[in-house]
């Protein structure tokens, strides 16, 4: 009579059990590390400048396009307009405008070496009256990026004459003027905008002004 063979399986022991619940726990706590290092959300597609700029810096740039609408988000900046180049004229300045439709930064620093400016909705052009939309608005680094959004109080947002370009407007003040030789300037608190004079002045000397397209 042959013998008869017993066939065993090994039970897992307490210790093996305890092994097995502290993988899963170590599994787990890798996992939520994962979660917690995960990577934040990437910053809206930064501008690409057709060229360098000569105001803005790449932090400038950077920190000013997080402001920008919507609709120009990811769009080319395009110089239209620089002294250094163009010359000190507000008249150049709407001759360079000409063809253009888009929206339009104006950055400039002063004889303080202040940073400031204003984003128009559209071109900047010769004018009756006033243009523009709730986009509009006025900025300045002084040194950190201050914003002025439009209130609604108003729609004074710019208007161009010959001799004078105006941005953000009342009680017979303007949130942000240049002369018609773009050398003189004055920014004052205005019901658009509600801002904060923009330079450390109420009035300042230009010593350079650039105007970009974003299209």
């Amino acid at each position: 009579m042959k013998g008869l063979r017993w066939h065993y399986t090994r039970l897992p022991s307490q210790a093996e059990d305890g092994e097995g619940e502290s993988g899963k726990e170590s599994e787990e706590e890798e996992e939520e590390e994962k979660e917690e290092a995960a990577p934040a959300p990437e910053d809206p597609t930064e501008p690409q400048l057709a060229e360098a700029s000569r105001v803005m810096g790449d932090s400038e740039i950077r920190q000013l396009s997080l402001h920008l609408p919507p609709r120009v988000t990811g769009h080319s900046w395009s110089l239209a307009f620089c002294t250094s180049r163009d010359g000190f004229s507000l008249r150049s300045l709407y001759r360079q405008m000409e063809g253009h439709s888009g929206p339009v930064l104006l950055v400039l620093r002063d004889q303080d070496g202040q940073m400031f400016g204003a984003f128009s909705s559209s071109a900047l052009r010769l004018s009756k009256g006033f243009y523009g939309t709730g986009e509009t608005f006025l900025f300045s680094f002084s040194p950190q990026l201050k914003v002025f959004k439009w209130t609604g109080s108003n729609s004074f947002f710019v208007k161009g004459d010959l001799d004078l370009l105006m941005m953000g407007s009342g009680s017979g003040q303007f949130g942000l003027w240049l002369d018609g030789d773009l050398y003189h300037g004055g920014s004052h608190p205005c019901a658009t905008f509600n801002n904060e004079v923009l330079a450390r002045q109420e009035q300042f000397c230009i010593r350079e002004l650039e105007a970009w397209v974003l299209s």
